[in-house]
This record gives C-alpha cells, structure tokens and sequence, in this order.
C-alpha cells in the first residue's frame, strides 16, 4: 500500500536470552529500520554485547524469535577479531586488490589514512599491538558494503580526530547502524534513536545521548522517582549540555522549554569560587611550576622552552598525538622525568595520584569490602558536608548488594577499573592526572566520577581521547603536537581538529608565542598574553561564532517574554470559559504564539551550531 512504513531490517520479537541462572534481556521487542542510527546505552554487563550479538545472528534466543529483510547484507564488529595472523595488513583489510586500484578510491583511501595510517601495509597481522588489530578490523569493515552496520566498542584504540572522521563517515553511509559505545560525543554526534538495556528490558529513547538525558529526566519527573540522588545527576549533566555545550543540543531537535524548566534551579555543575577556595586552603598557592624547560630523547626534542604553571584548582585536558609527547610532560611536571635544562618547582603540599591505563595488581583473594575497608573506613569529601563511609562510596561507584561480597577475582575488567579508581580517591590526593580514565568505564559510572569530580577541590589533568569526558571535567584544554611546545586552545577540541587538517596554522601560532600557560598569579585559570595570541586565529570563525551567541542570547530573552504571554492567554482562557466567541479569539492568539516559537527555536538550534 502506498504510504506504509518500509519493514524493519531486523526485528526481535518477545525475545528473551540468559547465561545461567542471570536473565539479561527478558520479553525484549525491537527492530532497526533502514537508515536508522541507533546508540546503545547500559551498565557493564547488563546485556549490551548480547543484543549486538543476538542482531547479528552470533547468539540465537532462548526464547521468541528474530526476523530480517530477505537478503539483508550486515557486516559486525565484535570484540575480538578473525583476521589471520599470517596476512599483511593490506590483504587482511583489502584482500588481492592492487594499491593504484584502492588509491585512487576517495573512500578507500579515506579509511586507510585515517584508520591504517600509521601501520606498516606490509606488517603481518600477527605482529600487531591489540589496538592496531582492532582497527584493521574496523576498516575491513567499513570498505564493505552493507544495510546494517553493527558495531561493539567501534571508538576503543581510537584518538579524538579519528572519532570524529568515523562519526563523519558513519553518518554519510546509507547503512543503518546499530553501536555500543561509551563515548557520549560520539553518541551524540550520530545516533538518531537511544537504546537503554537496563534490568532485561530495553527502552527506546528518540534522539542521540543529549536528547537521551532530557527524556529521562522528563520521564523520572512526571512519574516522580523517589530517586532523588539517580535524577539530580541526570539534571546536572543535562545542565551541563545546556548550558556548557549549546551545539550538542542543537542536534536533538528538544524543546528549549521544556530544558529550561527542568533546570531552571539547577546550579552550575562546579561552583569554581568555592571549589578554588578550597584548593588553596589544601594546596597553598603553588602547585607545579615548570620554567623554560627542555628535554631530548636521543635527537628527538620532547619539549622546547616550555614555561607552564598549574595553579591549586585548574582542571586541564591534555590533548595531543599518540607519542607526540603527553606523558613525557607529564613525567617532567610530576618529578618523574628531570629537563635537560630549566626546572620544575613543585608545591610542598602537593599528592599526586595518577589513574594509569595499566591495572595495578590487586589482591584477588579479598572480596571488594574488605578491600576497601583496609584502605580507610570513611572519606572527606569537601563540598559535600561531611564524610561518606567506604560502603556509601562503593554504592556510588556502583557496588551494591552481591557485589561487596564479592571476591576481586571475579569482578568484570570494568569493575576492576571502578575499584582501582575509587582506591585513588579514598587515597585523598589534591592532584588526579587520568590517563585514559573512561578505558571499560560504562556511561553511568562515568557520569558518577564526573558528579564525585564536580566538588572534589583540587587539580586535575585529564588525557583522554573521550572528547565528552574531556569538555565536561576540564575547564581549559592544552595540546602538545609534537613540536616541544605545551599551547593553551582556547576553543577547545574544536581548535585542536582545526589544526590537526591546517598544520600551517599551528606553525603560525606556535612560532609567534611561547607556551606560557599563566599570568603573574601563577594559575593556568588565566590565559597569558602568549595564549590570548593563538586565541586571534583564526579571527573570522571568533566573530562569527561571538554573533552567534549574541543571537542566542537575543533568542533565549524572546522566548522567556513569549513563554509569559502564553502564560496570561492559558489564564484568560480559564477566566472565560462560558465565553465561546472570546475562547476562540484566544485560541488563535496561542496558535499564532506556538507557531512563532517554532520558528525561534529553529533560529536558536542554527544559532548554537555556529556558535560551536
């Protein structure tokens, strides 16, 4: 019939699949249309993996049933590979074809570069690190022609340029997708529909990770959750959105209302103020001081010159190319490494803890209690009045129930990663470098770490290719590109993508200042006449983008004045309700209103997309 809804591509009807005597999807019913993109969300271990798998016909149900197009042509990213060790790279990922034939192809070559270009072609698979594999898998993949991508993990071994183009090249497919990720921004970026697996069900949300939030909060309001810890922190990453990133919710169409109602009383995620008072009062005014330091490695120059100070409350992203020199940093700044000339000067008060990628070694006998316990029976947590015990921290870190009980032996790689986090904290630095912290981090812990980082009153430096992560704890961004130099970007990851395809840029800027990250107050809060240099390039997109939040801000005052008028009309509708003729002048008073917001918040979404 003409006019009716194209058939799913896949469809799971009442199905249900367990391991055990654990059910993780109970009487699930879903399916994924033609040109769908759809996120998956959850806790580690609720079933996520399973469904990926179930869709890819990997699993078969223990009860109900799954259909498909007649056809259907998916290709499935797992977690593990089956390349054969004994192929080059090029055939593992290409097969027989010739390179003139793959280079001449915009896309192939666009795969290979951004996803290969740091790999020998003629590597054997079976000499490659673990994140290389997984990456020539991926681009196996993505070169062949499918309806329905499904992909587990696609952004892991990934750094942030690389997210980025894939978000690019998965939304210009015209395959339906079908992700498991924990990177939000990535979720954001190019998700059209949001699946929670949560307790053997799996809810259905429209719109990518920031309109996920929203309709959750809504949700838990109208049907008011008793939950009041759960909903505050799902308000205040949606205050986060709102107010922190305008573009992220430009691009699920939600209503601006509808938003500022949820968070009209909701403070900013950090009061800076205090937080910076609180700092001080533990750290003293001198943290690291690092002045006109070099080091070599060999003929290789790590850093050139560098002068950086980090002052007692700065909370900073690291950005930079895979061995351009992150860590290194790093090192020098935390006493680790000695320059080759100039010095370091550290505050005397200063704990450094440090989130690694590695796992430290555990005792695996232990169960996570008694782990726990043996390290400190309660915590202070400034900011939050008082202290918590280590059983109200392992509840916030999600151990509950079975699970304190449980040996460490047979926690999950992301539970272990929660624990060893949480043995940081209880630890009480008042300087956290993460590296890497999101690595098996599912996305409800992330948002627990980042609400505990909100009040935690001391420095962090952060090094992640999580871009959400990364904008949401730290409040400046600085990058090293490999060229010695330390830069403060005052635009953040965007600035840093920027340059990465216009390295003519950051030769520019690199050249005319020096990597003086603060003023006089010894604070990398303030940015130095060097840094406001690179924040004039380039001048155009700063105009553009200060008009555009000018406009947004034009738009916001229209549509609280609008709201009020409809405010009064809905109160003069009530006072003449025996009134017909004057109901339905008031009527097309409030439809001639609805239809002018419309246009407004179309203004505003445009508007926050430019002011990016």
């Amino acid at each position: 019939m003409a006019g009716s809804p194209a058939p799913n591509l896949v469809n799971l009807e009442a199905v249900s699949k367990g391991f055990g005597t654990r059910t993780l999807l109970d009487s699930v019913s879903l399916g994924v249309g033609r040109g769908e993109r759809v996120g998956v969300v959850g806790r580690n271990g609720d079933g996520k993996s399973t469904l990926l798998q179930l869709l890819a016909r990997r699993e078969e149900p223990d009860s109900g049933r799954i259909t498909q197009n007649r056809d259907l042509r998916f290709g499935y990213l797992g977690q593990s590979d089956d390349l054969d060790p004994e192929h080059t790279v090029l055939h593992a990922v290409l097969g027989d074809v010739e390179t003139y034939t793959w280079a001449a192809d915009p896309r192939t070559r666009s795969v290979m570069e951004h996803l290969l270009g740091g790999v020998d072609h003629q590597a054997l698979v079976g000499t490659l690190s673990g994140g290389e594999r997984r990456r020539a898998s991926l681009a196996r993949l993505l070169l062949t022609e499918v309806d329905l991508l499904i992909l587990d993990e696609p952004t892991n071994h990934l750094d942030i340029e690389a997210v980025s183009w894939l978000a690019e090249h998965v939304v210009d497919r015209a395959s339906a997708l079908v992700v498991v990720t924990h990177d939000r921004w990535f979720l954001d970026a190019v998700c059209t529909n949001t699946w929670e697996v949560q307790g053997g069900s799996v809810t259905s949300y429209d719109g990518g990770y920031a309109a996920y939030v929203l309709a959750k909060a809504e949700r838990a309001r109208t049907a008011q959750v008793t939950e009041a810890k759960r909903q505050n922190l799902l308000k205040k990453e949606l205050a986060w959105l709102r107010r922190g990133a305008p573009a992220r919710t430009s691009k699920p169409k939600f209503r601006i209302d509808a938003a500022n109602a949820l968070i009209e009383n909701e403070p900013p995620p950090r009061d800076k103020l205090a937080l910076s008072q609180l700092a001080t009062a533990r750290l003293g005014k001198d943290v690291f001081d690092a002045e006109d330091v070099s080091l070599s490695f060999g003929e290789r120059l790590m850093l050139n010159h560098v002068t950086f100070r980090l002052g007692p409350a700065d909370r900073i992203g690291l950005l930079g190319p895979n061995g351009a020199g992150k860590t290194t940093f790093l090192k020098v700044l935390t006493g680790q490494l000695t320059p080759d000339r100039g010095r370091v000067k550290q505050g005397k008060t200063v704990r450094v803890a440090n989130l690694s990628q590695n796992l430290e070694e555990i005792d695996d006998t232990a169960t996570v209690l008694q782990h726990i316990t043996e390290i400190r029976r309660t915590a202070a947590l400034a900011g939050r009045g008082g202290e918590l015990t280590s059983s109200q921290l392992l509840e916030r870190f999600g151990f509950t129930g079975d699970k304190l009980t449980t040996r460490i032996s047979d926690l999950s790689g992301g539970e272990r990663r929660r624990l060893q986090l949480l043995r940081i904290l209880l630890d009480e630095p008042n300087v956290l470098i993460l590296d890497e912290p999101t690595n098996d981090l599912d996305v409800e812990t992330l948002t627990v770490l980042e609400d505990f980082l909100d009040s935690w009153p001391g420095v962090v430096v952060t090094v992640t290719h999580d871009r959400y992560f990364l904008e949401r704890v730290s409040d400046m961004v600085y990058a090293i590109m490999g060229d010695g130099q330390v830069r403060h970007l005052p635009r953040g990851v965007d600035q840093y993508l920027d340059e990465l395809e216009n390295p003519v840029v950051r030769r520019t800027t690199s050249n005319s200042s020096t990597s003086e990250a603060s003023t006089s107050n010894g604070s990398a809060s303030d940015i130095s006449a060097a840094s406001a240099s690179e924040a004039e390039s380039p001048v155009v997109d700063a105009a553009a983008a200060r008009a555009a939040k000018k406009e947004l801000n034009r738009i916001e005052r229209q549509l609280a004045k609008l709201a009020e008028t409809e405010a009064k009309l809905h109160d003069q509708l009530a006072a003449s309700a025996s009134d017909y003729e004057r109901l339905a002048e008031l009527d097309a008073e409030l439809r001639k209103l609805a239809d002018e917001r419309g246009e407004l918040e179309t203004a505003w979404f445009d508007a926050a997309e430019r002011a990016e």
